[in-house]
């Protein structure tokens, strides 16, 4: 029986409003390396490599001294490429993935196809929140925002959904966990799937 190939991808992106340098490994064991310049998205991150089993490093700098918004969106780019490059061509994966997360007051929950086609549907955060900063830097908005950039270059359909929650930190850090453990099942190796989970033959 052949060993599966590693499913890992490293990709550089640098542009004039920042450079990424970012290396994963789907087949991990949620360990990471984050610095990013914008502290709760190193913690939004580290959440997302522990609880996905995904191994995540990332190395990034930009202009936050305009905005985090450039480094932020670079970097959930740059997710999203990794992702859909370490998918290879997704044979034997479980495709679908669902969680429900509880932080506190807040709960999410995250549904994810690994479709091949990008799809956001993001709904239930309180008005306002997205203009709130979370730990001086991070606005509320970004949240929404990351997970476009992961899904449309990812290739993930994705339904993100707030129930409920007050504190914006638990809003956020709820989402994101969703987002993880929706994706560790769908990107999971199923030893019942015999080639691509699709009747078309291909993701």
């Amino acid at each position: 029986m052949s060993t599966p190939a590693p499913r890992t991808a490293s990709i550089r992106r640098a542009t004039s409003e920042s450079t990424v340098e970012l290396e994963l490994n789907l087949d991990g064991s949620g360990q990471s390396h984050i610095d990013t310049t914008v502290p709760f998205f190193d913690h939004m991150l580290t959440a997302f490599a522990k609880h996905s089993l995904t191994d995540l490093t990332v190395r990034a700098s930009g202009d936050t001294d305009i905005d985090a918004h450039h480094t932020v969106e670079d970097i959930s780019i740059v997710l999203g490429q990794a992702i859909r490059s370490a998918l290879g061509d997704k044979s034997g994966i479980s495709r679908y993935g669902d969680a429900l997360v509880p932080l506190d007051e807040a709960l999410a929950q995250a549904v994810v196809d690994i479709s091949g086609r990008p799809y956001l549907v993001h709904t239930g955060e309180p008005a306002g929140f997205e203009h709130h900063l979370i730990g001086g830097h991070f606005t509320g908005s970004l949240v929404r925002h990351t997970f476009e950039a992961i899904a449309f270059n990812g290739g993930l359909t994705m339904h993100v959904m707030l129930l409920g929650g007050r504190d914006p930190h638990h809003i956020a850090e709820a989402e994101y966990k969703a987002f993880a453990r929706a994706f560790r099942q769908a990107k999971s190796l199923d030893p019942l799937v015999v080639g691509i989970p699709s009747t078309k033959g291909a993701l």
